[in-house]
């Protein structure tokens, strides 16, 4: 074991161990299901903006976008920048008026919201069904690359760096809730860019510069630096479809519309859409050049997916290197625990809360109680996604398929239009959810490509028809629906 190698992954896993303890000491009093799970609403704008960034940049940030970078060549770059308004979006599409009604329906979850624009427990039911079995198979697989990651970084066997990454995930996640989650997230993005920093100077360096690295590129393959990538993979309805994917649906992500609801002002909502928008521009672009830049120094690899991690041991000192492997740790660990937090927060708060009434319970037994199933909620939901890790079942694999573009079938339309249009209706979002999962779910399946384009645009065209036709065919809202979601209240 190189010790140079692992002191920096050491400290950062006693970092966020150290944030998870704090935050568990310093929770604002007051109602513990806002606390646990939303943080009492307390973001600042650098928190926000770094829990939304790390919260979306994942293991295959690091991993498999570089390694496409490595394969297909520059062109792979500037479709990765299509990424870049997604903070923008998200919390300027969302931000403000989800935050304002948010507050004055006392929602602490998605589906929180879902019910009191819908006032459908099939939507809500749905939507806590989406999001349990999306994140479980999410879940099982960011184990997997963290356990493979330590694996391969330390010697230890894949069971022990499992065990190791998972204990240090459930630890400060369990233990310190909501707030814990975004803090680790603020520290997990600091890393990432120091990390991709140093690999892609170390790159730049091993290749005696860029004009070098591009020329051996060309040398290579000239179309390595065309726009269309080698192999003219990057078609129109290639670049179409990314762009909806990784970017306007994302939107629709829970784990990441969930942040709307946490941050304090509108200056912090401000500052946050600035920062994020920085970070995420300087992490897109930099993770993937240095995967497309990297077959100059390294052209004979057999899985491109291995590109950051070699690139790492190749142009960078053991310690330094150490600093790059906290980075995809960190974008790992920062998928997981905000995955978690909801998916516990779906069971406590929309399934257990909603459907067991205090007057059936005991109010004063439900005040000891949610906090103690709260904790046991998240402690059991991440012992059996590490007990799938351990020996991950071939369903996983295919819902892993459906989880990102899955949960963007299932909530986009229902969440913006429930926002947008005071028309919508429960009978018109159940309607989107149910045909944009059962969509997306066949057209994967099958591998239908219509016109080429991924399963996501369909399955939202298709989503967005159903709800306006079932909207406009059923009864509209009621008037206190739509007086609960019309702008009346500023954050200012």
């Amino acid at each position: 074991m190189n010790l140079e190698l692992m002191l920096p992954l050491i400290i950062y896993l006693v970092l966020v161990l150290g944030v998870g303890f704090w935050a568990s000491r310093h929770r604002v009093g007051g109602d513990f299901v806002q606390e646990y799970f939303i943080g009492n609403r307390s973001m600042g704008g650098l928190v926000l903006a770094m829990t939304l960034v790390a919260t979306y940049t994942s293991a295959s940030s690091f991993i498999g976008g570089p390694g496409a970078a490595y394969k297909i060549g520059l062109g792979w770059v500037l479709l990765a920048m299509i990424q870049l308004p997604t903070v923008w979006l998200t919390l300027g599409v969302l931000g403000k008026k989800f935050a304002i009604i948010a507050r004055r329906v006392n929602a602490v979850t998605i589906n929180d919201m879902l019910w009191a624009r819908y006032q459908s427990k099939a939507v809500v039911v749905l939507g806590s069904v989406t999001i349990i079995l999306a994140f479980i198979a999410t879940m099982v697989v960011q184990f997997i690359g963290g356990a493979r990651l330590l694996e391969t970084a330390t010697g230890l066997s894949y069971q022990q760096g499992l065990l190791l990454f998972a204990s240090c995930v459930l630890l400060y996640t369990v233990i310190g809730g909501f707030r814990a989650v975004v803090m680790t997230d603020a520290l997990q993005g600091i890393i990432m860019l120091i990390g991709t920093g140093a690999l892609l100077a170390g790159i730049l360096v091993a290749g005696d510069g860029l004009p070098n690295l591009i020329h051996q590129l060309k040398v290579i393959d000239p179309k390595l630096v065309s726009p269309q990538g080698a192999g003219d993979l990057l078609t129109q309805p290639f670049m179409l479809s990314f762009w909806v994917l990784v970017c306007i649906g994302v939107v629709g992500l829970p784990h990441s519309a969930l942040r709307c609801f946490g941050y304090r002002d509108s200056k912090a909502l401000h500052r946050g859409i600035l920062i994020g928008t920085i970070v995420s521009a300087l992490l897109m672009f930099g993770m993937h050049l240095a995967g497309a830049l990297g077959r100059a120094i390294l052209p004979g690899m057999d899985s491109p997916d291995k590109i950051m991690p070699s690139l790492m041991m190749e142009v960078l000192p053991p310690w330094l290197a150490g600093v790059f492997l906290a980075a995809p740790m960190a974008a790992i660990m920062s998928t997981i625990d905000s995955q978690l937090i909801q998916a516990s927060a779906t069971l406590v708060k929309d399934l257990y809360l909603n459907y067991l009434s205090p007057e059936k319970a005991g109010q004063e037994k439900l005040e000891v109680r949610v906090p103690r199933l709260s904790l046991l909620c998240t402690l059991i939901l991440g012992t059996l996604v590490l007990l799938a890790a351990l020996q991950p079942p071939e369903m996983i694999i295919w819902l892993n398929l459906l989880a990102f573009g899955g949960l963007q079938a299932v909530f986009l339309w229902p969440l913006v239009l429930g926002l947008y249009w005071s028309r919508a209706n429960g009978p018109g979002a159940l309607a989107s959810m149910v045909c944009g999962i059962l969509c997306y779910a066949i057209l994967s399946q099958w591998e239908i490509k219509p016109a080429g384009l991924h399963a996501i645009v369909p399955s939202l065209g298709l989503g967005l028809i159903a709800f306006v036709l079932v909207s406009l065919l059923t009864p509209a809202p009621s008037q206190h629906v739509r007086r609960l979601f019309e702008p009346q209240s500023s954050m200012d």
